[in-house]
């Protein structure tokens, strides 16, 4: 048992009221005021007799809302989601009708008015309190999803702490230095300058993205995984990572039962599990319905305005995206991609919906007090991918989900256990322009350039990230039989939905083809796929790996065109003679003893880069010709064989650099940890010594900033 004092609720100071200022309290109460005037004025079928009438009657919402949701969302949180959250929105307006009834001076016509005017006043509240920055919303979700998780899953008090795992996707340690520096990120830079964190980098595996980082953090074991995607011989197919079949497949490969996660822990939007049994928009658990979370819409919609908050902040954030766009293109900003379309939905949907619902959800396990959760925020990844690493959109979207990290301290707070907390990254970013962009042809196509003409070369078409995130909660929903809500979802998609997981975007026919035994990857002679600035080049009819004397006599010119393109900085081999070989446009470096011959393909890859090409040539699943793009240490630019701005799956640049930002008692190895597994095994000697009673004493949430100056935003 730890020596340490058991967890006590925070004590009522003066002038707060549970814990919050009554300032601010009395702020919200006029901006809920403001928001019925104005829906008054606006709708015709509203009146409000006064300025009086609208206090008062905010006053009586805010009672019927404290007495009656709580009933609502425990009762009949399966039958809102059954109709898409629709029922939510109806008994809000609802709420209001009541309210016109037992308060004179406000008159509402009919029901549908009410319900708009519900919807309008979350709209209004919003954007008011943006502007006058009060969170408005965070003390009244804290309590109500409190108070349900007290109905449903009531906790036992222990002094025994928890740990908090959250991945921020995609982030470089430089990026959130530079991030911390210029003041975008308070809630980290706070707990940073308080002493009660400190911040370390690490090195990720070849490759470098979220699939094998998370399946050795999590499982302590990403061995033969070299890509997000890669084509399996055995199989003859494409697995990738984020596909909810494929991941199930893939973990079952990796995991040996003792994963992070497996001692009551739970995972929060995450490609795999940790072998944890309470998981929620998990791709490797999505169609294993035993390890679902129980209890997440009934959280989700203990807020009253839940669905109408969400509806609200996913469009704002879509309409962001536009006005970014057009800056960009104004500014002549370089690199750009094209960002029109359906793509401002698709960022919305990672940036502000998944991460509003996995911040709900975390904060139901923070007051059920579950001993461990991780949780990956993909908001920025997406971003950066599009727009750049350092681009002002990333570094917004950046700063809102660290202003999410500030709702946390409060749950922690009040949570039935002391928490410790780490944040960290799975991987980092570089950046440039696109393969195609700078030589006018994709990786696909030069590899078709170089073989006879009478080979056919597939390039199967992919769903990015995004789409993959998309699609993974839309799949979850479909699968949920007990709700009517996934029965809707199942008729709106039921035209992309493939071997049971929605399928939207452009990789659906190629996914649609695969499950139906014609996948035109194992039918070509050549599959060509990009994971970044990493491309993996594999010949089907090929028994095993292809070796470099082999591919020499079929395709004479293919090794050579290849290591001496100018976008290509190096391509690994496999030699029946000298075993390794990284080839470069100038020289060659034996793996076998580091022997060089001619320049070194691997300067400015890192001190480690051979050793992680040991280690891909190692696998059984290493492709047969593995392809990294350059990189320009003095530009810091590389190139992504995807249409990407902003890539990692390979080597070079800040894509290899992620970082740990973690309690300051907390120990770190000796030696610089280098590799995903190694990060797994510190977080297990962490966590065992939170069990055993010797870790350091549970993390205390650092009081709100002092007025110490903070550098201005860069422009």
């Amino acid at each position: 048992m730890s020596d340490e004092p058991a967890m006590q609720r925070p004590r009522q100071e003066r002038g707060t009221f549970r814990g919050v200022p009554l300032r601010r309290h009395a702020i919200e109460f006029v901006v809920t005021a403001f928001s019925f005037w104005f829906v008054a004025w606006i709708l015709p079928g509203i009146t409000i007799a006064d300025g009086w009438t609208a206090l008062g009657a905010a006053a009586i919402l805010s009672i019927l809302n404290a007495l009656l949701w709580p009933i609502i969302a425990r009762y009949f949180a399966r039958v809102i989601l059954w109709t898409a959250g629709l029922l939510g929105l109806v008994a809000n307006g609802l709420l209001l009708m009541l309210t016109a009834d037992l308060f004179d001076g406000l008159t509402i016509e009919n029901t549908w008015e009410a319900i708009l005017a519900a919807f309008l006043m979350t709209v209004v509240g919003i954007v008011i309190s943006t502007w006058l920055s009060i969170d408005d919303d965070a003390v009244w979700q804290r309590q109500t999803v409190r108070r349900m998780v007290d109905r449903l899953e009531p906790p036992t008090p222990t002094d025994v702490p928890g740990i908090l795992f959250i991945q921020i996707d995609g982030l470089a340690l430089p990026v959130l230095r530079q991030a911390i520096a210029d003041g975008r990120v308070p809630t980290l830079a706070r707990w940073l300058r308080s002493g009660s964190h400190r911040i370390t980098g690490w090195e990720c595996d070849l490759s470098s993205q979220t699939g094998a980082s998370q399946a050795g953090i999590l499982h302590g074991n990403n061995h033969d995984m070299p890509a997000f995607r890669w084509y399996d011989k055995e199989e003859g197919k494409v697995l990738t990572s984020n596909h909810p079949r494929d991941a199930a497949e893939i973990e079952a490969r990796q995991s040996d039962g003792h994963g992070l996660l497996v001692d009551g822990g739970v995972s929060r939007s995450n490609v795999f599990s940790g072998d944890s049994v309470d998981s929620a928009i998990t791709f490797s658990t999505l169609l294993d319905k035993t390890k679902h979370s129980h209890y997440a819409a009934n959280y989700f919609l203990s807020d009253p305005y839940a669905v109408s908050r969400l509806i609200t902040l996913t469009l704002a954030d879509a309409w962001r995206e536009i006005v970014d766009r057009r800056r960009t293109r104004r500014a002549g900003v370089e690199p750009h991609l094209k960002r029109g379309g359906i793509y401002p939905l698709l960022r919305a949907a990672t940036t502000t919906a998944l991460r509003d619902l996995t911040i709900y959800t975390l904060m139901s396990d923070l007051y059920r007090g579950v001993p461990s959760a991780y949780a990956d925020f993909v908001g920025y990844d997406e971003v950066a991918h599009h727009s750049g690493i350092f681009a002002p959109s990333a570094l917004d979207t950046l700063g809102r989900l660290d202003a999410q990290f500030a709702r946390l301290e409060y749950a922690i707070h009040d949570a039935p256990r002391p928490y410790h907390v780490v944040i960290l990254s799975d991987h980092g970013q570089s950046q440039g322009a696109t393969f195609l962009q700078r030589y006018d042809k994709s990786l696909g196509d030069l590899v078709d350039s170089l073989i006879e003409a009478d080979v056919d070369v597939a390039v199967p078409e992919m769903a990015s990230e995004g789409w993959g995130n998309l699609n993974g909660a839309l799949t979850e929903a479909v699968r949920d039989k007990d709700s009517r809500v996934g029965k809707l979802l199942a008729v709106a998609t039921r035209n992309r939905v493939v071997d049971g997981n929605v399928v939207l975007g452009p990789s659906h026919d190629d996914e649609k083809a695969q499950a139906a035994g014609a996948d035109k990857s194992s039918e070509s002679d050549v599959v060509v796929l990009a994971s970044g600035n990493l491309g993996l080049i594999s010949f089907t009819d090929i028994r095993g790996r292809a070796t470099m004397e082999e591919l020499g006599t079929r395709f004479p010119g293919l090794i050579a065109g290849l290591a001496e393109h100018p976008g290509i900085g190096f391509i690994l081999v496999k030699s029946d003679e000298l075993g390794g070989l990284v080839i470069g446009g100038g020289g060659i470096h034996y793996l076998s003893d580091d022997r060089v011959e001619g320049v070194d393909p691997l300067i400015g890859f890192g001190p480690n880069a051979s050793h992680h090409l040991r280690r891909t040539h190692s696998f059984n699943n290493a492709p047969d010709i593995l392809v990294n793009s350059f990189y320009d240490p003095h530009a810091e630019e590389g190139a992504a064989f995807e249409e990407l701005i902003g890539f990692h799956g390979g080597m070079g640049g800040n894509q290899t650099h992620p970082f740990l930002l973690f309690p300051a008692g907390f120990e770190l190895p000796e030696q610089p940890i280098v590799g995903a597994a190694t990060v797994h095994h510190l977080f297990k000697g962490w966590m065992a010594a939170i069990n055993d009673g010797t870790a350091p004493a549970p993390w205390s949430v650092p009081e709100r900033p002092s007025n110490a100056p903070v550098p201005a935003r860069r422009a």
